[in-house]
């Protein structure tokens, strides 16, 4: 279903560029922000496309508005075109990889909570997201209740996979889309769902991986990074058919070409924490060489895919908190695993064995 959009990522990539005949080279857990930053760095100078300079006119149109000065701005978006080759497929540490097919969230489970952040408040997240995996995900889960709950994964896994929604705040033909949530005040535009949804376990870089806990948390990427700094934001961006380029700033594609989003996780973990009060401390990122660091050992790494048919030329932005001006900066992904031991296994089998599965 997903081989026509890209080659899978293998975990563990090195990523090299030039700089003016100085070679860098990033590994998986600092690559993609290092491959953006050189991506953008590269950028070319000739004419924009007709579609970033259809998104750069709605831009300009939108400065004087409530809507302009909320974000996003011109200089948060870049035509792929204009971004220079910055990945490479050399792979190192354990290649295989477990796809689950768990839909692109068709039953329209939506909600502005995050039981892991903010448990137990309502719209504490105050930004809309869109749910795969456990169909009872709300403010309110627990462990026990995503246990006992449904889900929308082929192979029964009841994980809860989630992150901010898409909107487009402006059409192609300059239409301005109004819909807002009411749970999600400043969040304005339409909700553009997945064309398709990868959910991927691979090895993150390490040579063997140990099972992950049932109920482990995680939350990667900073959903106020355009106000904490870059520290922890891992923004990564394409397009379809440009998958060789990766960007940190929204991709303005070219006709025939869609929105992709990488979103990867964490997965070192500390041995005893199935969550940390910053919800970051317990399950941390490899080194530059795939390796854990000292006190943590390597569980399979997810990485979400996401595909969107973003009409070329729109204007889009990934919901967010008020004063983050829907940076692309923003993004950022949740996840608990609620995998039994005997799923939990199969992954590890496919990644340590060098499967496809």
């Amino acid at each position: 279903m997903f081989a026509g959009l890209r080659t899978p990522w293998p975990r563990g990539i090195r990523l090299t560029a030039v700089i003016g005949g100085l070679v860098l080279a990033a590994g998986s857990a600092v690559g993609v922000g290092v491959a953006a930053q050189l991506g953008d760095a590269h950028a070319a100078t000739d004419a924009d496309s007709p579609q970033m300079a259809g998104v750069l006119s709605q831009l300009a149109a939108n400065a004087t508005s409530a809507a302009g000065k909320a974000g996003p701005f011109a200089k948060d978006f870049i035509d792929i075109t204009k971004v220079a080759p910055n990945r490479s497929t050399a792979v190192s540490g354990a290649a295989g990889t477990l796809t689950e097919n768990c839909g692109t969230d068709q039953n329209n489970h939506h909600n502005s909570d995050n039981f892991i952040v903010t448990p137990g408040v309502d719209h504490g997240a105050a930004h809309v997201h869109d749910y795969v995996g456990n169909r009872t995900t709300t403010a309110r889960s627990t462990d026990r209740s995503l246990a006992a709950g449904g889900t929308t994964c082929a192979n029964g896994d009841k994980s809860t996979f989630y992150w901010p929604v898409l909107r487009i705040q402006k059409e192609a033909n300059g239409t301005v889309d109004n819909q807002q949530t009411a749970d999600a005040p400043g969040n304005i535009g339409r909700v553009i769902e997945p064309a398709s949804v990868t959910i991927r376990f691979g090895s993150g870089g390490a040579s063997r991986v140990s099972p992950a806990p049932q109920f482990l948390r995680s939350i990667t990427g900073d959903a106020k990074a355009a106000t904490n700094g870059p520290a922890n934001a891992r923004p990564t961006w394409t397009c379809t058919g440009f998958t060789n380029r990766v960007t940190q700033k929204y991709p303005v594609c070219p006709r025939n070409s869609q929105v992709e989003r990488i979103i990867d996780f964490p997965n070192c973990w500390d041995g005893k924490n199935l969550d940390s009060v910053d919800h970051r401390a317990h399950l941390v990122f490899p080194k530059a060489n795939g390796t854990c660091p000292k006190s943590t050992r390597a569980v399979p790494q997810l990485e979400y895919q996401l595909v969107y048919p973003v009409p070329a030329g729109s204007l889009f932005a990934v919901d967010g908190f008020a004063g983050q001006f829907h940076s692309p900066s923003t993004d950022h992904g949740d996840w608990e695993n609620v995998m039994t031991a005997a799923q939990m296994n199969g992954v590890v089998s496919c990644v340590n064995n060098g499967r496809k599965c």
